[in-house]
């Protein structure tokens, strides 16, 4: 258990590969996409990939069109809005890790490059939706996707400095925010991302229920 008298900082989770196995629903939107536009589906491996960057990042070198870019999204989105929201599982003891962690007085939130509407809806579908202030997606025109920029977003809606704040997620992207802003990180390896894309994360954190202890440790350490 955490020592109660310890200093709470805030924590920053990311959505897709560290609260949500959302493989399933991202890898049928994007080949419905694909297929609309008559264009060959990535394989598994390679859709794997398109969780944690912006929906335009990814569609972009492949369709090198901004126009049929846009097309895309707009066909993923379509696919995502009827079915592909729901698609997904909660990671095995990520709830009882927030559980615990915000028992003990951490505040919780979420930071996805997921759009604000499609973030908002999956999160409260969540049986521990009621952990977290505040979710913080992109835009749905793309202006703001990028993970330092909702980081920032999150900073100034929750009125905190990076100091009290960690950055928790699965992917480089997650981490790299984390370092814009000078912000402690935990990489998770549950998730989609891979231990050599999470080197310069504060922390390593290979199961759920480990994270409480991880966190307090380095903490303690710092």
């Amino acid at each position: 258990m955490i020592d109660p008298r310890e200093s709470r900082d805030t924590l920053l989770f990311d959505l897709d590969g560290t609260l949500i196995d959302s493989a399933v629903g991202i890898g049928r939107c994007v080949a419905y996409a694909m297929q609309q536009l008559g264009e060959p589906v990535p394989d598994a491996e390679a859709l794997r990939r398109w969780i944690g960057p912006p929906l335009r990042a990814s569609f972009g070198p492949l369709l090198g069109d901004a126009a049929r870019t846009e097309r895309a999204v707009e066909l993923y989105r379509e696919r995502f809005d009827e079915v592909g929201w729901s698609e997904h599982a909660i990671y095995p003891g990520i709830e009882n890790a927030l559980r615990e962690l915000h028992a003990a007085g951490h505040r919780l939130a979420v930071v996805t490059a997921k759009n604000q509407p499609h973030a908002e809806r999956i999160v409260a579908h969540l049986p521990f939706a009621s952990l977290f202030e505040t979710v913080v997606g992109a835009s749905i025109d793309g202006r703001h996707g990028e993970k330092p920029e909702l980081i920032g977003l999150a900073l100034d809606r929750l009125r905190l400095e990076p100091s009290q704040c960690w950055m928790i997620g699965d992917r480089h992207m997650d981490i790299d925010g984390a370092r814009h802003h000078r912000m402690r990180s935990v990489g998770v390896l549950w998730g989609f991302g891979r231990a050599d894309e999470l080197r310069e994360a504060t922390a390593l954190c290979t199961h759920p229920p480990e994270l409480a202890a991880v966190i307090a440790s380095t903490h303690a350490a710092a």
